[in-house]
């Protein structure tokens, strides 16, 4: 499914500490028509006290220091209502459920095709 003409003025952070996925997503995303910042972890994304208003956040599950469900919670506890997908290489039945019970929006192996995240970001940031 095509997002350009739908997310356009998205903004997406991406938190993953794997260097070359974060350019590779931010690529994929750019070429959408969605904007994206990545950050090499949880604590870089919380320090950034000029980021901007994001449609999505995209983390990765387990991240060096606090983890990407650690954050989503965090977030959560804090009053965000910005959705959640997380991404992750090791896809083991705890961290999914993990996941599902932080809330959220797509639950994504870092192998899966660049239409399944692309369908995923689209259907989260058009939630009501």
């Amino acid at each position: 499914m095509a997002m350009s003409a739908v997310t356009t003025e998205a903004c997406v952070a991406l938190v993953d500490d794997d260097e070359s996925l974060c350019r590779a997503m931010a690529r994929m995303l750019r070429a959408a028509g969605v904007r994206s910042v990545s950050y090499p972890s949880a604590e870089g994304f919380l320090a950034d006290r000029l980021r901007p208003e994001f449609d999505c956040l995209v983390l990765d599950i387990q991240l060096g220091g606090m983890s990407g469900v650690e954050l989503a919670r965090q977030l959560a506890d804090a009053g965000s209502t910005t959705p959640v997908i997380f991404i992750t290489a090791h896809d083991e039945a705890e961290l999914r459920g993990q996941a599902l019970r932080a809330g959220c929006a797509a639950y994504l192996r870092k192998s899966d095709p660049r239409e399944a995240v692309l369908e995923a970001l689209h259907r989260a940031i058009r939630q009501p």
